[in-house]
């Protein structure tokens, strides 16, 4: 049985955006895949999906799922059908992302300073503090060459009108790029001739460029400073992407127990004593970074990190106090942002979103809930989230009295019906919905993004939801050079 067959079986929905199909005939992008799927039989796919799994298995690429108590390491599913961009869609896509990163960053300098955004009314003080993220700590707080935003994971998705818009903005410790670069690896072994007959740009850099920008932002002016990659430790869900990114740079790997902070000074033990610390990468959030500024019992961060940041002897990225800008919340005001501190429109949309402690908003929500996911403003992963469609009575009846406790922490959208793309399940390709997560690096220089990102995907049919750790996927995102 050969592939195209299996082409025929496609089934695509009439209200949904396919990014292969456009009226039963293959886009432009896509013709060179789908020429090459056709010449390889059902038994060939079967081999590379399986070899894709083996290279998972052998070189751990996992993830960990918390349930029940427990962490259980699974391998995180890989579909081996790429996801192809135009190089016109990306370009509008970059332009979009690095005018919104600029916007995020004259927000974050201006709220930890004179304020203006307060003081002309275009986002409300309240909003500000009342968010858990915002550090009173981080006021007027020299941050070097004035970047919060080193490194960001602006989720996207597609409505049914091919349109993109920006889901939502994450800017603390985001994660999922080593599956971006794993996954472009899985492809070349599976498919090797097939990224240069089609003119694939590489993500390869993205190491490389974060590197460069982590040493550009050494408190010290010498030639190798001393960077470390700070982790939580082997439970956190992300520890695989810890060990890889830092093997990939050369940097250190380290825990708060490896550092020690003397005379404002944070210094890395090694077996020939201690090592200045120049610049950290951390991916611990901000309330286990330093006991003595924030949560007293934390043993993942390092005592007196936060005075030796003030001094200006460590540079931390991302920055202190980032969260109060990926709060769901704050997002709803970032298009003003941009209006407000660049003086131009929204290149990308934002989804339309309400917020619950309006009144008004909140009953327009309840009397629509089926039509509405319903999300906490400072969780992430697809915890803590309702999906009305798909939601019992009981659990929207207590889902409602959970939102009445604090409304602030909760806002909704109109469920968006996003753009399918093709995967290949139990020896057919089938449609199954994505969003895309481009990573986005700022330094000294200005924005670089690698022409890519992370695409997720809805494993599950019918399914919207893309998380990993609610049985979502990935697969191999292409963009194309020309």
């Amino acid at each position: 049985m050969q592939t195209s067959e299996l082409l025929q079986s496609y089934l695509v929905d009439t209200n949904t955006w396919d990014e292969m199909y456009k009226n039963a005939t293959v886009r432009e992008q896509y013709k060179k895949a789908v020429d090459f799927l056709q010449q390889l039989s059902v038994e060939e796919l079967n081999k590379k999906e399986e070899l894709a799994k083996r290279l998972f298995m052998s070189q751990g690429i996992t993830f960990t799922v918390y349930s029940s108590g427990e962490g259980i390491e699974k391998i995180f599913p890989f579909d081996i059908i790429p996801r192809i961009i135009t190089a016109a869609e990306w370009d509008y896509i970059e332009k979009g992302i690095k005018q919104r990163l600029k916007a995020l960053n004259l927000f974050l300098k201006d709220i930890y300073s004179t304020q203006f955004i307060i003081k002309d009314g275009v986002v409300p003080a309240e909003m500000i503090y009342s968010c858990p993220h915002y550090l009173r700590e981080m006021h007027n707080f020299p941050v070097p060459y004035d970047i919060y935003v080193h490194i960001s994971g602006i989720d996207l998705i597609r409505n049914s009108d091919g349109s993109f818009y920006i889901l939502e903005d994450n800017l603390r410790t985001p994660s999922g790029v080593s599956y971006m670069l794993e996954n472009r690896e899985i492809t070349k072994r599976l498919f090797p001739d097939l990224l240069p007959q089609n003119n694939v740009r590489s993500v390869t850099e993205y190491p490389n460029i974060l590197h460069r920008n982590l040493v550009s932002l050494s408190p010290r002016q010498i030639y190798n400073p001393t960077i470390v990659l700070l982790t939580p430790g082997i439970y956190n869900s992300a520890y695989f992407e810890h060990t890889t990114l830092a093997r990939l740079m050369g940097v250190e790997l380290v825990e708060g127990k490896d550092l020690v902070v003397d005379n404002h000074k944070v210094f890395m033990k090694t077996t020939s004593g201690l090592q200045q610390v120049d610049v950290i990468y951390r991916r611990v959030d901000d309330e286990y970074l330093d006991p003595l500024a924030f949560d007293a019992n934390s043993l993942l961060g390092v005592a007196g990190l936060m005075s030796a940041y003030r001094k200006g002897n460590v540079a931390i990225v991302n920055a202190v106090g980032n969260g109060v800008a990926d709060d769901k919340a704050i997002y709803t005001y970032v298009p003003s942002m941009i209006r407000y501190y660049l003086n131009e429109e929204p290149i990308l949309k934002n989804v339309p979103t309400y917020h619950l402690e309006r009144a008004d908003e909140r009953e327009l929500v309840f009397n629509d809930i089926t039509n509405m996911v319903i999300k906490k403003t400072n969780a992430s992963g697809g915890y803590g989230m309702l999906m009305g469609s798909a939601a019992s009575e009981k659990e929207i009846v207590e889902y409602k009295a959970e939102v009445l406790k604090n409304p602030r922490e909760f806002i909704a959208q109109p469920i968006i019906s996003l753009s399918t793309v093709p995967c290949y399940m139990n020896g057919k390709l089938q449609p199954r919905r994505v969003d895309l997560r481009p990573y986005a690096l700022c330094g000294p220089d200005g924005i670089e993004i690698v022409p890519g990102g992370l695409t997720r995907v809805a494993l599950k049919e019918g399914s919207m939801i893309v998380n990993s750790s609610q049985g979502g996927g990935s697969k191999d995102t292409w963009v194309l050079a020309t």
